[in-house]
């Protein structure tokens, strides 16, 4: 017997009613049914929606303390990267491989939150992104524990409006370095579309004009010059944010999706492979309503890309002046130098990621570009020349501090500096100390590292003994390379002299 449902049941009850004039509780009776339902097929046609159900969720229980306590770490946590509840399921699953569904999920974040239904956005015409042709790009902000201090950072995304793949990396600022450099190696990662949609970031745009018009910066202009791509400008404010929709979601889903918890790192470099990753990682993911994953549908798309054949140049040429503490100051941030350059001008290259010196064509200074404004960056090697004639400025000299916090003067170097300082006293010490550093400039620093420890072996104070030492760990590791057989190739006969020979006897 098939199962009827309850509207084919109140027609029954309605037809019998009408046709034969059974009361309620015949009609009861026959269908085996209450008189309540009977009187509310007799109402109306339609039963009502069933009541929705409030029993426990045994699945979700075991877990619900951990939900609370993410939740309510999101309370210090920037508002762009706390927990939505996709992310909290997937952690849940991925980190204690609990056995619970999303809708479970949803439904208690929902309650805990009190979220209440958005209303209606503004509404999108769709678009057809043809493969290869245009990419988005953006700036979006992250924040991190870097180095042990709670940091906001910059995040270049450069998205492919067809695939939606995209290539991410996060910088100290939004500068336009930074914004040159997303750009050759989003492109390298990518490829070249024939157009990039942008807002107006101030790296690219000098002056709104009328309409879609914009007056360019000279170096963005060169940029694309060089790839050969076109650029199409949004309106301006938050009316012009849906025209780049792809990229301004993606920030977000990046965002909460690899940087949720809030990343540690030590650098900026671990950081970015941490980001690196995650873009490994969105190539298995489908975006809603395709079939193919990102990868696969990148795969297609690669062939309407320009490929890069060489890269453009990003740094910006600077020419300041060495100041008596042999330091330069680049954008509102200090950098050593050598103390032979003080009083001099030496020539900056400013990259998006590095500051580096040079003396016309020989390198002299490179350092990480510091994040912040008023940022000292100093390195112990180039203040040695001057320690050797002022050795009280060594203990208490700033770029010391910063060589102990960076792990460049090792555990290592601070027992022999405190071994020689209780044997000699703190002039001597310190020359003793400055010209074991000096040996950091012709030895491997991991052998340095050795002479040292075997020098403390032997409780031995004398400097000559950490190079000897050092010398001989060096000599161990090096390697004879042996030319391979393939160079024969390269073979060439020598040089016959018989036609020189005939001219001097024709003479």
């Amino acid at each position: 017997m098939t199962k009827r449902t309850k509207v084919e049941l109140f027609e029954q009850i309605r037809k019998a009613h009408e046709a034969e004039g059974i009361s309620i509780r015949g009609l009861a009776r026959r269908f085996g049914v209450h008189r309540r339902t009977v009187r509310e097929a007799l109402m109306s046609a339609v039963p009502r929606p069933r009541k929705a159900c409030e029993r426990p969720s045994p699945a979700i229980g075991p877990w619900i303390a951990q939900i609370d306590a993410w939740l309510e770490a999101d309370r210090t946590v920037p508002p762009k990267q706390r927990h939505t509840a996709r992310r909290i399921w997937q952690r849940l699953v991925d980190e204690h491989q609990a056995e619970v569904s999303e809708t479970s999920v949803r439904r208690y974040v929902a309650k805990a939150k009190g979220r209440r239904p958005i209303p209606p956005a503004e509404v999108m015409v769709p678009q057809d992104h043809p493969l290869g042709y245009e990419a988005e790009v953006d700036f979006g902000r992250v924040s991190v524990i870097l180095a042990g201090k709670l940091v906001e950072l910059w995040m270049f995304v450069m998205r492919l409006s067809a695939s939606g793949r995209a290539f991410h990396r996060v910088y100290g600022n939004e500068a336009q370095e930074a914004f040159l450099d997303g750009h050759v190696r989003g492109f390298a990662h990518l490829g070249v579309p024939v157009r990039v949609r942008y807002d107006n970031l101030k790296p690219a745009v000098v002056k709104v004009l009328m309409g879609r018009n914009r007056a360019e910066n000279d170096r963005f202009t060169a940029l694309r010059s060089h790839y050969l791509f076109e650029s199409f400008y949004c309106r301006p404010g938050l009316e012009g944010a849906h025209e780049k929709g792809g990229v301004e979601g993606e920030v977000g889903r990046f965002r909460r999706r690899h940087l949720v918890p809030m990343p540690k790192v030590a650098t900026l470099e671990e950081l970015n492979e941490l980001v690196a990753g995650g873009d490994g990682l969105d190539d298995l993911r489908h975006i809603d309503g395709r079939r193919l994953s990102v990868g696969a549908h990148y795969e297609l798309e690669r062939a309407h890309l320009k490929a890069v054949v060489e890269p453009f140049p990003v740094g910006m040429a600077l020419r300041p002046r060495v100041d008596h503490k042999s330091r330069i100051s680049v954008r509102q941030c200090s950098y050593s130098v050598p103390v032979t350059y003080a009083g001099r001008r030496v020539d900056v290259v400013l990259g998006a990621e590095r500051v580096q010196v040079r003396d016309g064509t020989r390198l002299v200074a490179s350092h990480p570009r510091a994040i912040g404004r008023g940022v000292e960056t100093l390195e112990l090697d180039h203040y040695l020349e001057v320690l050797q004639v002022k050795p009280g400025a060594f203990a208490g000299a700033s770029a010391l501090a910063q060589a102990r916090a960076s792990g460049r003067f090792s555990k290592s170097h601070d027992r022999f500096y405190n071994l020689v300082r209780h044997r000699l006293g703190e002039r001597d010490a310190t020359k003793a100390m400055i010209e074991v550093l000096l040996a950091h400039r012709t030895l491997a620093y991991d052998a340095v590292v050795a002479g040292i420890d075997a020098a403390l072996k032997v409780a031995s104070v004398d400097p000559q003994v950490v190079l000897v030492e050092a010398r001989r760990v060096g000599e161990r590791g090096a390697e004879t390379v042996a030319l391979a057989e393939g160079l024969t190739r390269f073979d060439r006969p020598a040089p016959s002299l018989s036609r020189y020979d005939d001219l001097l006897e024709a003479r």
